[in-house]
């Protein structure tokens, strides 16, 4: 039986305990500033006392919205350390869809970064009743100020093991966002998975590029932990991500394929000093197998592809020695599952699929949600036989790598047969006039749903609709071949850098219901 003795860490005792390690050594840089691990603990005691002084605390949730900021990420430990329960607001989302995050977790309060988002901030603070902002604005208490006057302050962890730590909001690329629920004892144990199986650098310097609210959030901690420096900066811009990656000598970074395949097209990538680059996690969307050999033999062989979601983070890794230009086939794959996560994957039936055969990712480990928040009907169905299904269909090899044919929402039936969109976009995106495509079902007379393709070219490329079929045709056949091909400058994203095939279906679906197979 569990209790007390076989518990754990809460997120807060985590962070505490590798600040107090190293007081003088930099946990943070940013252009034009830097922070130490002490000056960070001693933020945290001061925020703390704040967040007290304002009558907030256990079972409170708190909104944040925010660009890369060191000050802000200590504002979400001071708050975890108190029992309060944290939502990341995604910064590239919708205003519409902020407030429904907020008020769908009726956060008590909301902390706006008023460096990157001041306007939007201020379309967000009636949703609160308390308003805080991490320097001067036009609303609002400005939060730093307040931790300024507060006074020296130890910071204390007073969060119990079973408190709500943590509110993610699933990116809602196939319905309306649902907030995943985890306590301190479920969230804790990702960091243990994260330093167990990902090949952190031994003195690392992280950048944190992609937006700290999702997946590049969670290396701050395991970062700390082994006494590196994470340097912040907001937004993606090929040339910057460059420039800041020499100056500041990084050795690990994390991006979503769309930013590999911008540092791809850029024309300085080639003349850029990336010698200190040690591990480029990459994942949160598929990634073509082709431009990931093309980013292993121009930046080098320190790719490593993490596999989760919003409900289980981390699932699987592919390390860096399975990206291996003499095994193209594992390219193709998410990897093997971490050590603290079971895997299996299950067929409508809900048993076990024969080796080879596609079926549902199913998972056990410590650090899945507890539940989405205040929908159990949901909840029961995402959890139902003592799994989590992670909605994506995979096959697994003699050795136990996974391989991710597709979200089972996105499946295309066509003709009575099942397509699974990223075949196509693969056998697409190996042509050397295709920058990025994706594929998509469309309504169509004759077979039901039509395959078709939605693709973005490279520079100066010719190819058009009739070679890309043929060319697919080629090497996938006469079914996986798209039945339409349209050409456009760029694919929209979700907030989370996914691309939005939502979007993408809806001109197409319009007043008609997508049947799913």
């Amino acid at each position: 039986m569990n209790g007390p003795l076989h518990g754990g860490p809460t997120i807060g005792s985590q962070a505490l305990r590798v600040l107090a390690r190293h007081p003088g050594r930099i946990a943070f840089s940013w252009d034009g500033g830097q922070m130490t691990y002490g000056a960070a603990r001693e933020l945290i005691g001061r925020l703390q006392r704040v967040f007290a002084a304002a009558g907030l605390g256990r079972g409170d949730r708190m909104a944040f919205l925010t660009g890369n900021r060191a000050e802000v990420w200590c504002a979400s430990i001071a708050a975890q350390a108190s029992g309060i329960a944290i939502t990341w607001l995604h910064p590239l989302a919708s205003a519409a869809d902020q407030l429904f995050q907020i008020e769908d977790c009726a956060a008590a309060a909301l902390v706006v970064d008023p460096i990157h988002h001041h306007e939007r901030g201020g379309e967000l603070a009636s949703a609160a009743a308390l308003v805080f902002t991490a320097g001067p604005a036009r609303y609002g208490t400005d939060l730093l100020a307040a931790a300024d006057a507060a006074g020296a302050c130890s910071p204390q962890d007073l969060a119990r093991a079973d408190d709500t730590a943590i509110l993610n909001y699933t990116g809602g690329t196939t319905g309306r966002s649902k907030g995943v629920a985890r306590s301190h004892a479920m969230a804790a144990p990702a960091t243990a998975a994260i330093l167990a199986d990902f090949e952190i650098p031994r003195e690392p310097r992280y950048l944190a590029v992609a937006p700290i609210s999702h997946v590049a959030g969670t290396k701050i901690i395991p970062v700390l932990a082994r006494g590196g420096t994470v340097h912040m900066t907001t937004g993606f811009a090929a040339d910057r991500l460059l420039r800041t990656i020499s100056r500041e000598r990084i050795n690990m970074t994390l991006l979503v394929p769309t930013m590999i395949y911008g540092l791809l097209d850029h024309p300085g990538l080639d003349d850029a000093d990336l010698s200190m680059l040690e591990l480029v996690l990459y994942g949160a969307a598929p990634i073509s197998p082709t431009r990931l050999m093309e980013a292993m033999a121009r930046i080098g062989p320190v790719f490593s592809q993490l596999y989760g979601q919003s409900e289980c983070y981390p699932i699987s890794v592919l390390r860096k020695g399975d990206h291996d230009a003499s095994q193209p086939e594992l390219l193709s794959s998410c990897g093997i599952p971490v050590m603290n996560c079971e895997v299996k994957l299950l067929g409508d039936d809900g048993q076990e699929v024969p080796q080879g055969e596609p079926g549902e990712i199913c998972v056990r480990c410590p650090h899945i949600m507890a539940s989405y928040w205040n929908r159990p009907d949901e909840t029961a169905s995402a959890l139902e036989h003592g799994w989590l299904h992670t909605g994506d269909i995979a096959k697994a090899d003699e050795r136990g790598y996974l391989y991710i044919v597709d979200r089972k929402k996105d499946m295309i039936v066509s003709g009575g047969f099942n397509v699974y969109p990223r075949e196509v976009e693969d056998a697409l995106t190996a042509h050397p006039d295709v920058s990025m495509a994706a594929v998509i079902g469309v309504p169509d007379e004759r077979w039901g749903e039509a395959v078709m393709a939605v693709v973005v070219l490279r520079a100066d490329a010719a190819a058009d609709a009739a070679a890309l079929q043929q060319f697919v045709k080629e090497k996938k056949g006469s079914m996986l071949t798209p039945k339409r091909i349209e050409f456009v400058e760029a694919l929209p994203v979700t907030a989370v850098g996914k691309i939005d095939k939502k979007a993408i279906r809806a001109k197409y679906w319009a007043g008609r219901a997508r049947m799913l197979g």
